[in-house]
């Protein structure tokens, strides 16, 4: 039986389009990288999503990587197996060969463009393209304002938590997970993405497919607008020096420093922030279809509230509440502004998309994956 999972590789975030695709396949870990080429409208997407499918289907495990710009669309497939990824190799998040031949190959599904019809169009796309871009702008804008608001939240967190108790925690878990293993000379490698994203759909995450074959869970209740970035940091380190891999989900609103939740392959253990914005109960982890064995996870649940001074959060408790509602307000905006700059791409793949051959792309995505099959 395959396994399937779910995240994005990049984000809305208030420093703009934020981007971990270099993370994906490493050159020298992969076998095959496809960078796939084209316009909006030319199935890219679906290209990668159909070949992921056949691959499920002989009980391969693959990853899907989604699109921040819409989360129904695919910017990548990795077939874990084989050690191949698929990406989507244009704007915002431009992938061009690095070692070409070897590792790296070149899709181009404009190809199969008829040019002439799509040249009908210059100008509206010129436009529409313009006007994607200025909502983006203003998207962003929202949520660097976000951010500032955020901020001020942490403020009164940081104010109010034991960091002497937070530490003694953190603590006992590094000896507990980590503690009979010793320190490596070569660390563990890392890799970065987003299990949730900020999307012209609203919040959307996929940490639940994360955690299907992961033995023992942490889950780390916060309140909304606290960071626990020293907490995850301490817990990533702990994994890293010791030479285990890790997996690194970050927060779009601190996609470079605010760590979200870790993932330890080698270790099948995995430490998840849940709030407001991600919850995930513990009974969500266990599929009642599975056998009794496979649902015997092992759950440790730690709520950061109650290593907090509670005094200091009753003194700010009408200052917190107007913070919260200008964070959720700013965050509203934003994804209204991503909702049209989705709809002004939309109407750009309207203008492409009668333009193309699906029939030659359809059997090329066939010859790809007989290709594939071989690796």
């Amino acid at each position: 039986m395959s396994t399937e999972r779910h995240y994005f590789p990049g984000n809305n975030t208030p420093q703009g389009f934020f981007s971990y695709y270099k993370y994906i396949l490493g050159q020298r870990e992969a076998n095959r990288i496809i960078c796939i080429k084209g316009g909006p409208g030319t199935g890219k997407s679906t290209f990668m999503k159909r070949i992921g499918e056949r691959f499920a289907k002989l009980g391969e495990d693959i990853d899907y990587l989604h699109c921040s710009a819409d989360e129904d669309s695919l910017d990548g497939v990795i077939l874990k197996n084989r050690r191949i990824a698929l990406i989507d190799g244009t704007s915002p998040h431009i992938t061009d060969p690095v070692t070409p031949g070897a590792v790296d190959k070149i899709i181009n599904l404009g190809e199969f463009w008829n040019e002439e019809g799509i040249a009908l169009n210059k100008d509206e796309i010129i436009d529409l393209n313009e006007d994607c871009s200025g909502w983006y702008r203003i998207a962003y804008n929202y949520l660097n304002a976000a951010k500032s608001v955020f901020k001020s939240l942490e403020e009164i967190y940081y104010k109010a938590v034991e960091d002497s108790e937070i530490y003694r925690v953190v603590a006992d878990i590094v000896t507990s997970e980590y503690g009979e293993y010793p320190i490596c000379l070569r660390p563990g490698r890392q890799k970065k993405f987003f299990a949730g994203a900020i999307t012209p759909g609203g919040l959307v995450n996929y940490l639940r497919s994360l955690l299907d074959n992961i033995q023992k869970v942490y889950l780390v209740s916060v309140p909304e607008g606290f960071s626990n970035q020293s907490f995850m940091e301490v817990l990533k380190e702990g994994a890293v020096y010791r030479g285990f891999d890790t997996e690194v989900f970050y927060c779009p609103m601190g996609p470079d420093e605010k760590i979200d939740h870790i993932i330890v392959p080698q270790l099948s253990l995995a430490f998840i922030t849940v709030n407001e914005y991600h919850d995930l109960e513990p009974w969500e982890l266990f599929d009642e279809e599975e056998d009794s064995e496979e649902r015997e996870k092992e759950l440790t649940l730690i709520d950061i509230s109650d290593y907090m001074k509670q005094h200091v959060l009753e003194e700010n408790t009408l200052l917190m509440a107007e913070l919260k509602e200008e964070y959720e307000i700013l965050l509203g905006r934003a994804i209204k502004a991503l909702e049209c700059a989705r709809k002004a791409h939309m109407k750009v793949e309207s203008m492409y998309i009668p333009n193309m051959n699906f029939t030659r792309i359809s059997a090329l995505s066939d010859e790809v994956f007989e290709e594939l099959s071989k690796i």
